[in-house]
């Protein structure tokens, strides 16, 4: 079997370094050899390189994030600050003056573009434990200056935000595509679904969730206003303080949307769940955070 031997100068490197840098945590190990004999070997385009002893060789540990220029919690801490509020361009003065990193705010808005779909690609595998009563409601919201409709689906018992979607108009047939894709994201129907007392919600209903053995109700009344709203204040409270840093929503496709649910989901806790977040409490979500959920997603899309 061959063995690789260490020249005279990698072994001056190791001793230097190993008098410089402690050996970092044990669930470290080297892609090439997996030997824990490593040492921190100083950073390459704001990444952590190791050496290691056993075979010599420098390297990056992949964790989940192959390919990715910029160190992974960079990325998450601009999708952290985007979703809570932060406009592009503090982000990218953010970076500049605690990272050290100098990006044009476009690079940051390039970022948030590419890894929501990916996210959105591995949410969308996921299956959630939801309870049987659901609470749907639109609100308006203005996308290149124009008003659209955003409509939204929410569990009552895990808060799961399941459905958002924009249409141009709030008749029937817009109700019926909320309703069906509630039913797609939440792989059943709900034994009840509360809605307001609009009359499109009435005609989707019968289209998309009745049936003869009365499976699912519809619970339908302006009364109910006030409650339902109580169950999706905080969800529609986040979108209005999105829209006011970036001054309405840009553009039909924006990443905003989804990525806003996914955030509600899976990165921001929720009081009435004792501090969980509604992936938690649905059994699809961890404590990892954005750098949990970004590893996740970037696995899944290999």
């Amino acid at each position: 079997m061959f063995t690789a031997k260490m020249n005279p100068m990698h072994s001056i490197l190791v001793t230097i370094f190993s008098n410089l840098h402690p050996r970092p945590d044990n669930d470290i190990a080297c892609k090439f050899c997996g030997s824990l004999q490593i040492i921190k070997y100083g950073k390459a385009n704001n990444k952590q390189v190791y050496f290691c002893k056993s075979c010599a060789r420098k390297f990056v540990p992949n964790q989940g994030f192959e390919g990715m220029w910029y160190d992974p919690r960079i990325v998450a801490t601009t999708l952290d600050l985007y979703f809570k509020g932060v406009s592009l361009r503090k982000i990218a003065d953010h970076l500049k003056q605690f990272h050290g990193i100098d990006v044009d705010h476009s690079t940051v808005y390039r970022w948030i573009s590419k890894y929501s779909g990916i996210i959105e690609a591995y949410v969308a595998t996921l299956e959630p434990e939801l309870g049987d009563i659901w609470h749907a409601d639109e609100m308006k919201v203005r996308i290149g200056g124009e008003w659209r409709w955003l409509w939204n689906v929410m569990d009552e018992k895990t808060r799961f935000h399941l459905v958002s979607m924009i249409t141009k108009t709030r008749e029937t047939q817009d109700a019926k595509k909320v309703f069906r894709q509630s039913k797609k994201a939440g792989n059943k129907k709900p034994r009840i679904m509360v809605t307001d007392g609009l009359q499109s919600y009435k005609g989707a209903f019968k289209k998309e969730l009745y049936d003869h053995h009365q499976s699912c109700k519809h619970v339908a009344d302006v009364a109910l206003q006030e409650s339902l709203n109580n169950v999706l204040e905080r969800m529609h409270g986040s979108i209005r303080e999105r829209e006011k840093v970036i001054r309405g929503l840009k553009v039909d496709g924006t990443p905003i949307i989804p990525m806003n649910q996914i955030y509600y989901n899976f990165i921001r806790p929720h009081q009435g769940l004792d501090g969980k977040t509604p992936a938690e409490a649905a059994g699809v979500g961890t404590k990892e955070g954005w750098i949990g959920l970004m590893k996740r997603s970037t696995e899944n899309n290999r």
